[in-house]
């Protein structure tokens, strides 16, 4: 068995998700969000950001870690478990641009319930959840402290 290490993000944007569309070879691979393997020498974190800039031309910034997903699939050669690590991020923009190298034909920002109809994992639904929460949270906490209690 191979032991494998990814790292991505939950980008939001204006209370909408960043999502990717892959389609290989005119095979429907399903709506994802960004994530790849780390690279030699690379925190966590790092990968993170780099993956979602590769795959989505996104310049994120990290808010928190959310946690982990992990899963089993089947390789060329062996069983794969992989473990990915994920990040609650927000970016400055709705601007984004898939990454056709890796088989990306769309990516955009989608309301919470769009985003969790489309996305194609269970696990990867579970994490955006997660992070919409904590969104959410870091909102309202944000906006009792300008207001000071006068609503």
């Amino acid at each position: 068995m191979i032991e494998a290490v990814s790292c991505g993000g939950v980008v939001i944007h204006k209370g909408k998700v960043l999502l990717l569309y892959k389609n290989q070879n005119g095979r429907y691979m399903g709506w994802v969000m960004p994530k790849g393997t780390v690279e030699s020498g690379e925190t966590f974190k790092e990968t993170a950001l780099r993956e979602v800039k590769e795959e989505t031309d996104v310049n994120a910034e990290i808010i928190k870690y959310i946690g982990k997903t992990q899963y089993t699939f089947k390789g060329n050669n062996d069983i794969v478990n992989k473990t990915v690590h994920w990040y609650l991020m927000t970016s400055g923009s709705f601007y984004c641009k898939p990454q056709a190298e890796e088989f990306f034909a769309d990516a955009g920002f989608y309301k919470q319930h769009e985003a969790f109809y489309l996305l194609k994992f269970h696990d990867e639904k579970q994490m955006m959840r997660r992070a919409y929460a904590e969104y959410n949270e870091i909102r309202n906490n944000i906006f009792k402290t300008q207001y000071n209690g006068k609503f």
